[in-house]
């Protein structure tokens, strides 16, 4: 994999860890705005998830790099992500554009996070969609 630099999310943690993988998904933008974007094609997404945070679990983790892997590229790739259960063709928020998947892959994440004792953040995920084109998703007022 290429070497990356990434806009890094100012944090107050002692721990920092990044997980880059790719993922290939199609999807579909269900609005008359999004021009192409309404058929169905598809894209090698490659996303980066920062995750901060001050403990180690038990076995020296910030958290295990697999169970990343798991909650993302297990559930999105070679899927339709139009028909994961996060999105919808009903509401702007909930189309899978990049900004909303990215979105998504924050709270699935953050969510797994907060069943974990040592309580660790998941700070951005940095989204690429094409080689030029990429999103960052920051949760506002939620680290701590």
């Amino acid at each position: 994999m290429i070497q990356q630099i990434y806009p890094a999310p100012d944090h107050p943690y002692e721990f920092e860890l990044n997980k880059d993988m790719h993922f290939a998904a199609a999807h579909f933008i269900p609005h008359v705005e999004a021009g192409s974007c309404q058929e169905v094609h598809g894209h090698t997404y490659f996303a980066n998830i920062t995750i901060g945070g001050d403990q180690l679990d038990d076995s020296g983790f910030l958290i295990n790099f697999q169970h990343i892997k798991n909650l993302i590229h297990k559930r999105f790739d070679h899927t339709l992500i139009n028909q994961d259960e996060l999105f919808s063709s009903e509401s702007n928020r909930e189309f899978p554009t990049t900004e909303v998947v990215a979105k998504v892959m924050w709270e699935i994440i953050q969510s797994h996070l907060d069943s974990l004792p040592h309580r660790p953040r998941c700070l951005q995920v940095f989204l690429r969609e094409t080689p030029t084109s990429y999103v960052i998703y920051r949760p506002k007022g939620r680290q701590a």
